[in-house]
């Protein structure tokens, strides 16, 4: 049995539908996961906790796989918390597992990249069980040409105009480990995007500019011109929050 005394650090991987939330951070006054998740672990501990994120995820965005961690001063041990956290929680958010890990281990800090998937539903008519879990676009997409723009992406970049305000006074050069796309049954086409950290709304820019190309709206080398310009002014269309998944992260 742990020491009542003795703080731990405990990691948690987390699985949410984001529909119904504002986003990851804590708000006052709005539903987060951050909070839910937080205000369960002080039912439990019996104080507040402070829940620190790998990503912060915004409205509507989901995650299959999120990675958190807390320190806390208490005799419950992980699969405590893993159960008695799911047995708290509402369906829409999933605690996976539950382990203590090392005191200098920091979910957002100690990651070497994330990786982000986004879901396109391309065929004519719509799905009603897909309206918040993939972005549908009834004109078909030139897939070629999208594949072209994720080739153009890879490696490092200054992604400044990709970049939304909130995130301007931050280093805006990312490196795109891998960016392809997975065509799947029922047309449902899946972007996957891997890079050593992403600015805010990074990949919705990315892929409401790949739409475009997509469409036949603008080309590929426009792609590479707003890549190159860094221009932080217009960051361009941006990709509904619901196609969006926080799919890994990696240490």
């Amino acid at each position: 049995m742990v020491n009542n005394r003795e703080e731990r650090n405990i990691k948690l991987i987390i699985a949410y539908d984001g529909t119904g939330y504002f986003g990851w951070q804590r708000q006052n006054d709005k539903p987060t996961i951050q909070g839910m998740i937080e205000q369960k672990i002080g039912l439990m501990v019996g104080k507040p906790v402070s829940l620190i994120g790998a990503g912060r995820t915004d409205a509507g965005v989901h995650a299959l796989y999120q990675v958190a961690n807390f320190r806390v001063s208490s005799r419950l041990t992980p699969p405590i918390f893993l159960n008695g956290l799911n047995s708290l929680l509402p369906d829409d958010i999933i605690i996976k597992e539950a382990e203590y890990v090392p005191f200098d281990f920091h979910a957002r800090y100690s990651a070497k990249s994330k990786v982000y998937e986004y879901r396109i539903h391309n065929q004519k008519l719509g799905s009603p069980f897909l309206r918040h879990y993939a972005w549908h676009i009834p004109r078909l997409l030139d897939l070629k040409a999208m594949e072209e723009c994720l080739e153009i992406i890879k490696g490092p970049h200054d992604f400044s105009h990709f970049c939304t305000a909130g995130d301007r006074k931050a280093d805006p050069v990312r490196n795109m480990i891998q960016a392809d796309l997975e065509v799947q049954k029922g047309n449902l086409l899946v972007f996957n995007f891997e890079a050593n950290g992403f600015l805010r709304h990074m990949v919705r820019n990315i892929m409401g500019t790949i739409v475009k190309v997509g469409l036949g709206e603008i080309s590929t080398g426009s792609l590479s011109e707003v890549l190159e310009s860094r221009d932080r002014r217009h960051p361009g269309a941006k990709a509904p929050p619901g196609g969006l998944y926080l799919k890994d992260v990696r240490y």
